[in-house]
């Protein structure tokens, strides 16, 4: 346990600094409220009213979202792949070139079915 007493103390630090830092901002900083502070911001656009329901999202989001998570998983197989490639061998080069192959055709049918563009 004395092992992991510095990162946990570390960790306490950076977590009450933290804490500190909002709670100063709110009980400190300036509390001078306007209409165009209090509406949403959504990137200098003026927001426009939503259904009641809400909205229907386009399925270029979740595409998105889908190949974000694709490239996220193959970074996390390529870091331990890349720490023990030596001991691999040639084995382990093509299971990664097969790998990273199925994730090229995963990236070229989203191109080709328009994922990747904004309309």
């Amino acid at each position: 346990m004395n092992a992991y007493a510095p990162i946990l103390v570390l960790g306490a630090l950076g977590a009450a600094f933290a804490i500190f830092s909002v709670l100063m901002a709110a009980i400190i900083g300036p509390k001078r409220y306007n209409r165009a502070k209090l509406e949403a911001y959504e990137c200098g656009i003026e927001p426009t009213p939503h259904p009641a329901g809400g909205g229907r999202f386009p399925i270029k989001y979740y595409l998105t979202a889908m190949l974000f998570i694709v490239f996220d998983i193959e970074i996390v197989f390529l870091y331990p792949w890349a720490v023990t490639f030596d001991a691999l061998g040639l084995f382990g080069l093509v299971e990664m070139l097969l790998f990273v192959l199925t994730v090229f055709v995963a990236y070229v049918y989203v191109w080709r079915r328009g994922g990747l563009e904004w309309d």
